[in-house]
C-alpha cells in the first residue's frame, strides 16, 4: 500500500511538472509560430497549431528590413552584455574579496555604504549619470553604454558573502608559498569559485541584455541601438509588421536561452554557496 502511494505521488508530481513545463513553453511557441507565419495566418479567426506553410523567408526579411538594423542591434547587445558581465565580475569580485578578506578598519562601513546604494532609486541617479556621460562625449558610443553600468552593488554583496565562507586553508597555503592577496585571488580564489562566478555572470548578462531605458537614452544613433531599443520601434510604428515583431522577439531571446542552458548547472550551486545567511 505504501509503495502504491509513493508511485502515485511520483506520477502526480510528474504530471504537474509536465503541465507547468507546457504552460511555460506557450509564449515561446507563440513567438515561433507567429514569426514563421504570414499576416493572414496570424490574424485569421480560425486558429491552427502551425501554418500550413512555414515562412522561413521571414528570417531573411527581418534582417533585410531597412527600418530595423537587427543584425547591428544584436551585435551591439552582445558586445554590451559580454563587456558588462566581464567588467562587473572583475570589479565586484575584487571588491567582495577585499571586504571579506583584507583587514581594514572601515571595511564594514564601506560595505554598508555599498548596500545603501541599493536603496537609492535608479531614477535619482539617472539624470546625473546622463549629464556626466554627455559631458564626456559618450552619447551613442559603447563606452557610454557600458562603463556607467559596470559596478553592481548586488554582485558585490553576493561575492562578499561567498568569500566569507571560502576555505581559509587554501589561502593560508598560498601565503606559505609566498603569494600576496592579489596572486592568491587570481591563482587560488578565482579557480575555486567558478559556480558563483557563473551564477552572478548569468544574472548580470540577462540584466545587461534586457536593459532598455539607459540604451534608449544613450544610444541615440541607429548604429548604437540594442536589441531592446530596436524592438521598441515596432510599438511606435504606425503599421506594425506582426510576423517581424514576433520573429524579432524570438531571435532576441535565443542568446539568453543559450547562456542559461550552458550555465544552468552552476546557477543553483553558486547561489547555495553564497552564504547569504551569514
Amino acid at each position: 500500500m505504501e509503495n502504491a502511494l509513493v508511485r502515485a505521488g511520483r506520477a502526480l508530481r510528474l504530471v504537474l511538472l509536465i503541465a507547468l513545463a507546457l504552460l511555460f513553453l506557450i509564449p515561446f511557441y507563440l513567438l515561433v509560430r507567429n514569426g514563421l507565419a504570414t499576416e493572414a495566418d496570424i490574424t485569421a479567426p480560425d486558429w491552427t497549431f502551425f501554418p500550413r506553410a512555414l515562412q522561413w523567408g521571414n528570417i531573411a526579411e527581418l534582417f533585410a528590413d531597412p527600418n530595423l538594423p537587427m543584425a547591428r542591434a544584436l551585435l551591439n547587445s552582445t558586445v554590451i552584455a559580454v563587456a558588462t558581465t566581464l567588467g562587473t565580475l572583475l570589479l565586484a569580485s575584487l571588491a567582495g574579496y577585499g571586504l571579506a578578506r583584507i583587514p581594514y578598519r572601515h571595511a564594514n562601513a564601506v560595505f554598508y555604504a555599498i548596500l545603501g546604494t541599493l536603496m537609492v532609486p535608479a531614477a535619482v541617479t539617472f539624470v546625473p549619470s546622463f549629464v556626466l556621460v554627455s559631458s564626456l562625449g559618450w552619447i551613442s558610443t559603447l563606452r557610454g553604454l557600458i562603463i556607467p553600468t559596470l559596478f553592481s552593488a548586488f554582485a558585490c554583496f553576493i561575492f562578499r558573502q561567498y568569500f566569507l565562507g571560502f576555505p581559509r586553508e587554501l589561502e593560508d597555503a598560498a601565503r606559505v608559498d609566498g603569494l600576496g592577496y592579489w596572486r592568491t585571488y587570481w591563482r587560488v580564489v578565482v579557480p575555486n569559485s567558478r559556480p558563483v562566478f557563473a551564477a552572478v555572470g548569468t544574472i548580470v548578462f540577462i540584466g545587461a541584455w534586457n536593459a532598455f531605458l539607459w540604451p534608449l537614452v544613450i544610444g541615440q544613433d541607429r548604429e548604437a541601438w540594442t536589441v531592446q531599443v530596436a524592438l521598441s520601434t515596432f510599438t511606435t510604428a504606425q503599421n506594425v509588421n506582426l510576423h517581424e515583431l514576433f520573429l524579432a522577439a524570438a531571435v532576441s531571446i535565443l542568446p539568453l536561452i543559450l547562456v542559461f542552458f550552458l550555465l544552468q548547472r552552476y546557477i543553483v550551486a553558486g547561489v547555495e554557496r553564497t552564504g547569504i545567511d551569514d
